[in-house]
């Protein structure tokens, strides 16, 4: 088949990560801590972990016109993300990720949106592609506007959770969310067409107008860092549904991406290749 077209419209992060040897309790501080700086935003992360993952794929985001923001589309640049579409703002900074990270591979985020926030509807054009991926940082009527607009296959991940109106919810062709996301939204999911729920170490399932069509569960891994697993995982099952793998081929390859992705640190560095999900599926 011809190489799959994915739009992303979403946020762009630059992420400040800190790995400790346990997440802090409210009002503790824990010292002893690394540091490090990774690109992110669940736009970027989605973008280019479909583009790992063999699509041609093109970003839709806005940044700040500041420092940060190179760094922040430094390895979609890389990965030859199309990036024609993203606007730079001289009114609002790049957006920031605060990161806290256990040992276990577990974590604590606050998002500053910045230029995020700022992306219009208005700033969208007309948008070309075989899929569309949306998630929820950036503001809600631009998200809704693109999946209205767009004619082909659409899948939003409702991440992270925050009043979605039921249009969008109407229009997706997939919805993704995670335990907690699917537990916020409750009964406004029974409207997805394919809604598929993750469920961490435990695996993911696949529903269709509300029956579970597939199961899967990822291989048995050691979780260094889980900030990306998650985006990997919608952008694999966006991709793999689009190449026309069937519900169970296409959740177990989703589930194999995102606990690479959780192998690694940093959400966009560790996101895994085509191939090496390949490899990891032929062990299995």
């Amino acid at each position: 088949m011809n190489t799959p077209r994915v739009a992303v419209v979403g946020s762009i992060n630059l992420d400040l990560v800190v790995r400790a040897t346990h997440l802090p309790a409210p009002g503790e501080t824990v010292g002893g801590a690394a540091f490090a700086r990774y690109p992110g935003g669940k736009g970027a992360n989605q973008a280019l972990a479909a583009r790992r993952l063999g699509a041609e794929v093109a970003l839709w985001g806005c940044v700040g016109a500041d420092a940060f923001a190179e760094e922040a589309l430094a390895l979609l640049r890389a990965a030859d993300v199309d990036l024609e579409h993203c606007r730079v703002l001289k009114e609002a900074p790049t957006g920031v990720a605060l990161i806290a990270v256990s040992q276990s591979g577990e974590n604590q985020i606050v998002v500053a949106p910045g230029a995020n926030a700022r992306f219009s509807k208005n700033d969208l054009g007309a948008i070309e592609a075989d899929a569309l991926l949306c998630q929820l940082e950036v503001p809600t009527e631009t998200t809704l506007a693109a999946a209205q607009h767009f004619q082909g296959f659409v899948a939003i991940n409702l991440a992270p959770a925050a009043p979605a109106p039921d249009a969008l919810i109407t229009r997706a062709d997939l919805v993704v969310v995670n335990e907690g996301e699917a537990a916020f939204y409750g009964d406004a999911l029974r409207a997805a067409k394919n809604l598929a729920i993750t469920y961490g170490a435990e695996g993911a399932a696949l529903l269709r107008q509300g029956q579970e069509i597939a199961r899967a569960r990822p291989p048995k891994i050691v979780a260094r860092d889980a900030t990306g697993a998650g985006d990997t995982f919608s952008a694999a099952l966006t991709l793999a549904l689009v190449e026309g793998q069937s519900p169970k081929a296409a959740l177990t390859f989703a589930c194999t991406a995102g606990a690479l992705a959780a192998t690694r640190d940093g959400a966009q560095p560790a996101m895994p290749t085509r191939a090496e999900v390949d490899a990891l599926l032929a062990r299995i």
